[in-house]
């Protein structure tokens, strides 16, 4: 890479760390603001770990189903893709399903 080449990734890299920059900067002043008006701190956690962590597992369990089940009707479809793509969507999808009920069921 001679050139003009070697300016891409050093001003993608560059952007990603500025718009990082800016967008901490904007975090933290604006929780500064709420605390100074009387805001409670503990608003500004995020999401626990652990429903975090459900979420993508589920997601997982859910895609490799999918993938599984993909490949066991592969024989009914002339395309391999649909029956590998459709069979992951509706698995990946009814992993987040059962991640959110199960969120809903643990904040009631």
């Amino acid at each position: 890479m001679h050139g003009p080449e070697v300016l891409i990734p050093l001003a993608l890299f560059t952007s990603i760390a500025i718009t990082i920059i800016f967008w901490r900067k904007f975090l933290n002043d604006e929780r500064l603001a709420a605390i100074e008006k009387g805001a409670d701190p503990n608003i500004f956690r995020g999401k626990s770990t652990n429903s975090i962590a459900l979420k993508f597992g589920l997601l997982f369990i859910g895609v490799g189903c999918g993938i599984l089940f993909g490949g066991l009707i592969e024989g009914f479809f002339r395309d391999e893709e649909v029956a590998y793509f459709s069979m992951i969507f509706i698995f990946g999808g009814a992993g987040l399903f059962i991640s959110h009920k199960m969120e809903q069921k643990e904040n009631q």
